[in-house]
This record gives structure tokens, sequence and C-alpha cells, in this order.
């Protein structure tokens, strides 16, 4: 009879894991799940859409934008995937474009652009060429500033701190840690190879745990025993996109201060953003 109750409960427990296997997890505690959704405008990408206009775009070339830190996660996490976003270059791209004072470039993605033009070229030698590759191919449009630089520096525990304390078994602490990530950009002048401008901004990592509990004999071998808490990171891509946003808005500002470009409206000059930017650079 004991051999068959055992079975029967076990029997049970298989069950109820192959079914529990099928069915979402869901958590008594914390936010629920999401689907994906837009990523919000930091107040970065919002100072950079607000730049005043330039009197002519600006035609920049990006070829890479690396991660340089050579920084890879702690143990145990992986010890093969890196510390900081590697999609540096499309990051960059997206802000200059933002920025409304630069006109950049596909080079990271060259060769497949090329192939896909020498595909279109051989297509147009058939008779039953498609409409939309009848025309003659236009040249590819050259840069006149080169955008150089990466993700030069990655730096964990910058700044650790807590507090807690605890009476008669029942307590609770906070603790927090700051990173650091830095970025570089520099704008090259193509016929020349001088360095225009050079501009390294940095954007701090916080992350932050709160607990609290309790551990306590209520009663002679009975305890009492409850913990609470959460934990805040903020995500390093949005850090890192901040950074590089920055490092774009300080590099128009500095090239209209050592008038490399102009803009558009020269009352512009007292723009606060532009103001701000280079007060605090």
């Amino acid at each position: 009879m004991k051999n068959k109750t055992i079975t029967i409960i076990s029997l049970a427990l298989v069950l109820l894991l192959a079914g529990c296997s099928f069915q979402p997890v869901k958590s008594l505690v914390g936010p629920p799940i999401t689907g994906p959704q837009r990523a919000e405008f930091s107040e970065t990408r919002k100072n950079l859409q607000q730049l005043p206009s330039p009197r002519g775009k600006i035609v920049a070339a990006i070829y890479s934008f690396r991660d340089q830190t050579g920084q890879y996660r702690p143990s145990p996490a992986s010890n093969f995937s890196t510390a900081v976003p590697q999609g540096g270059a499309a990051i960059l791209a997206s802000a200059l474009q933002d920025s409304g004072w630069f006109i950049p470039l596909e080079r990271e993605g060259l060769q497949n652009l090329l192939t896909e033009r020498k595909i279109i070229r051989a297509s147009q030698k058939k008779p039953d060429t498609p409409n939309n590759h009848s025309d003659t191919l236009a040249p590819l449009l050259a840069a006149n500033v080169l955008l150089e630089g990466g993700i030069i520096g990655y730096e964990s525990n910058t700044k650790t701190g807590g507090i807690g304390a605890r009476y008669f078994g029942i307590g609770g602490f906070e603790k927090y840690q700051l990173d650091q990530v830095t970025v570089n950009i520099r704008a090259i002048d193509i016929r020349s190879g001088q360095i225009l401008s050079s501009v390294t901004t940095s954007k701090t990592i916080l992350s932050r745990e709160l607990s609290a509990g309790v551990y306590r004999f209520i009663d002679y071998k009975r305890l009492l025993e409850a913990e609470t808490g959460y934990t805040t990171n903020e995500p390093i891509l949005a850090c890192l996109t901040q950074a590089i946003e920055r490092a774009v808005i300080e590099l128009v500002a500095d090239g209209i201060q050592k008038n490399l470009w102009s803009l558009k409206n020269s009352q512009d000059s007292n723009h606060p953003t532009l103001t701000s930017y280079l007060e605090n650079s």
C-alpha cells in the first residue's frame, strides 16, 4: 500500500511538471511580461534632434566603430560574452542621421553593396531587365569626412556602496554599483588625413539592489523567515547609445566653434542645446 501511494504521488508530480513545461510560468511578484516595444527616447536623443539646422549637411563615412576595450562579462555569467554591445557603428549611424547635420554613408557593409551593384549591372545586359534596374547606376557618393573611433573604455565598480541595519532578526539593506562606458569619435579630413575634431564622452551605468527580511525564532523550534527585495540595472545598450549621441552633439558644437562647419542661421550660435554642451565640454 505504501509503495502504491508513493507511485501515485510520483506520477502526479511527473504530470504536474510536464504540464508546467507547456504553460507559461507566472510570477507572484514583479512586472508582467510584455511584448516588443519601440525604444524610448532619452533626453540626449531629444537634444540631438533639436539641434539647429546646418548650412549644408556633411557627407560622412563610417567604416567601423568597434569595441576596443576587450572586456568580457564577469564569471560565472560568461567568459565569451562581451561586456558592451558590438553594434556601435549602427548606433552612430542612427545618431548622425537623427542630428540632421550628417549624411552617413554605408561603409561597414560596403562589400555587400558592391556585390548587389554587380548583380544589377549583370542583369542590365539581359533583354528582360526589370524596370527598376534599367537605368544606368550612378556612382557611389564620396564622403567629405571620415568618422573614426570606438568604445574605448568600460570600467566596472568605479563606485560601490550601501547601507543596512538589522534588529532582533528584522532589517534590510541597500547596495549600489556604478560602471562606466567611454566612447571616442574623431572627424578626419579625407583629403589631408588631418583630425579636425576629436570628442570623448562617458556614461555611468547604475545597478541597485534593495532587500529586506526577517529571521527569528517565534517559539521553540519554530523559525520565522521571510525576505523581499528587487534589483534594477540600467541597460548597457541604452547607456552606450546616450554616450554616442552626446558625442555627436559635442562633435557638432566643437566643429561650429572651430569654424569647421556652419549654421544655417548665424543667430542659432546661442541655441541652448549648443551652449549647454559647449559649457560642459
